[in-house]
């Protein structure tokens, strides 16, 4: 391994990248994975580093349709193109451009002077009134963007965790008729920095209700399709249920499956002596499974008062942490002073702001002071407690 410590940093040879780079397009097998590594590394020398990208993989699928792989390796075969040094940078490359000869050839043969290769440049294929300079000045960081046609009409609404990069991949989508359709109508752009993905993502939700924008209007649901629920019945007794989510109730918790759900609630049941039939899991007109066997202490027929039992049900309910809490979920900032605050109260959304981490020592004041009142609603919900579950937040207060 001697020899690799001969070979010279990326900070040596990042200025030749960018000459040799300058008002060329980057192309690649599945380009994206390749220029996002190459980004990184300058990033990390304070450089941001632009090209625009063609992807064989991509241009494969659309100009040579039918195969069952598109993998380098596989599409080559097809091909008949050798390979020599697989997964080796110059074998991978040099195979890599025989692929995109063949591509243009075939890209000139099905659409003439309407080739696919001249449309994909970045320039040839976006609205006329689209300002390519201000496109270029998009951070890469999380936040909430806008997009609008020559009317100025709000049309889309969208979030990230890295604005520069989402919106570059809308403005370069071919993949479906709508996509384009939409691309086309952009004439301008505008975003939002949140620093947290968390508020982008009760950004984008809360103004496209209000907003209604023509290309939101149908939205991909959230993949946590399914809920605990948690109510008291006719007797006083608390009540924990699963099922579908709806839009009239709110979940305590979220999870992607039926069987989470049930198995989640199953562990509640058995681990803090909770009735099968109040947690709908036994439907009887008496008494359940468990209090036949010894495990339930009889709530279900009467044998336990609503009292003591529901002292279990609340400990279970616990594990919720939107249950009747009062908390703040503390998050990234714009900057490094600055930190996001949402703000739950008795288990309903509040609102969330932006605070000033130099302003702490005065106690909670600054972040009860920096809250937005929002509406809390069924679609917040979800969000929050599908990222909580997802993801780290730099930590939780209660008030």
């Amino acid at each position: 391994m001697r020899w690799l410590k001969k070979l010279p940093g990326f900070f040596e040879i990042a200025r030749n990248i960018v000459e040799l780079t300058e008002g060329r397009t980057f192309v690649a097998h599945n380009a994206r994975f390749d220029y996002s590594f190459i980004r990184e590394e300058f990033k990390s020398l304070g450089f941001n580093y632009k090209r625009n990208i063609i992807d064989t993989v991509a241009l494969s699928r659309k100009l040579i349709p039918g195969h069952k792989s598109y993998s380098l390796g596989n599409i080559c075969r097809d091909l008949r193109i050798s390979i020599n040094g697989r997964h080796r940078a110059s074998g991978d490359a040099l195979a890599t451009v025989k692929l995109f000869e063949i591509l243009m050839k075939k890209d000139r043969e099905i659409n003439g002077n309407k080739a696919l290769l001249m449309k994909n440049t970045k320039v040839s294929k976006l609205n006329p009134k689209l300002d390519i300079n201000k496109v270029d000045r998009i951070p890469d960081v999380p936040g909430i963007y806008y997009f609008y046609n020559e009317n100025g009409d709000l049309i889309y609404i969208g979030k990230s965790r890295n604005l520069q990069q989402r919106i570059n991949t809308h403005l370069s989508n071919n993949t479906t008729n709508r996509s384009m359709e939409m691309r086309d109508q952009i004439a301008d752009i505008d975003w939002e920095a949140t620093g947290s993905e968390l508020i982008a993502l009760l950004k984008e939700s809360s103004e496209i209700k209000l907003n209604k924008p023509v290309y939101n209007r149908l939205q991909r649901r959230s993949g946590f399709q399914w809920g605990i629920y948690s109510f008291p019945d006719e007797n006083g007794y608390i009540n924990f249920r699963y099922g579908q989510i709806n839009n009239d109730d709110i979940p305590v918790s979220v999870f992607t499956s039926k069987e989470k759900t049930r198995s989640k609630l199953i562990s509640l049941v058995e681990m803090y002596q909770l009735c099968q039939k109040l947690s709908g899991l036994y439907e009887t007109d008496g008494a359940c499974f468990h209090h036949q066997v010894g495990l339930c202490k009889g709530a279900c027929c009467g044998k336990e008062s609503a009292a003591e039992y529901n002292e279990r049900a609340l400990k279970a309910g616990e594990e919720f942490i939107f249950t009747t809490r009062n908390f703040f979920i503390i998050d990234k900032g714009r900057d490094d002073e600055e930190r996001c605050a949402v703000k739950i109260v008795n288990g309903k959304y509040s609102g969330w702001g932006y605070f000033n981490i130099n302003d702490m020592g005065f106690g909670l004041s600054a972040v009860h002071d920096c809250i937005k009142k929002s509406v809390d609603n069924r679609d917040i919900q979800v969000i929050l407690k599908q990222y909580l579950r997802n993801n780290r937040v730099e930590k939780i207060i209660e008030f």
